[in-house]
């Protein structure tokens, strides 16, 4: 299993964080900080985009770290993706990405 691809099903490779990390690229710390806090209305400094995707070793953002819940939840039931939880199809929580990406699903239901 690709181990880039999130627990929600988002691809990491396609993550400005990711980019920036991989690339050391400030500038798009930056932007990606700018844009990031006016989209969640919080206060998102270029410090904190750094990572190397939710399931890899290695440093995240503080949000994949410890705030999504559905990398918690996948944690919780030791699954590697929502890909392999009964649940797929009807948990809200990961409807919030699957409903606006279809990408994420399928990465998922190949995933499983």
């Amino acid at each position: 299993m690709d181990k880039l691809i999130a627990c929600c099903g988002l691809d990491c490779r396609k993550c400005d964080a990711y980019i920036a990390t991989m690339n050391n690229d400030d500038n798009l710390r930056k932007k990606t900080a700018d844009l990031w806090s006016k989209l969640n209305d919080a206060k998102i400094t270029p410090e904190m985009i750094n990572c190397t995707g939710c399931r890899m070793d290695g440093v995240k953002t503080p949000f994949c770290d410890s705030m999504c819940q559905i990398r918690q939840c996948t944690m919780t039931k030791m699954l590697p993706t929502c890909g392999s939880c009964a649940s797929i199809e009807s948990c809200e929580k990961l409807s919030m990405i699957t409903d606006t990406n279809k990408d994420a699903l399928n990465n998922l239901r190949v995933a499983k």
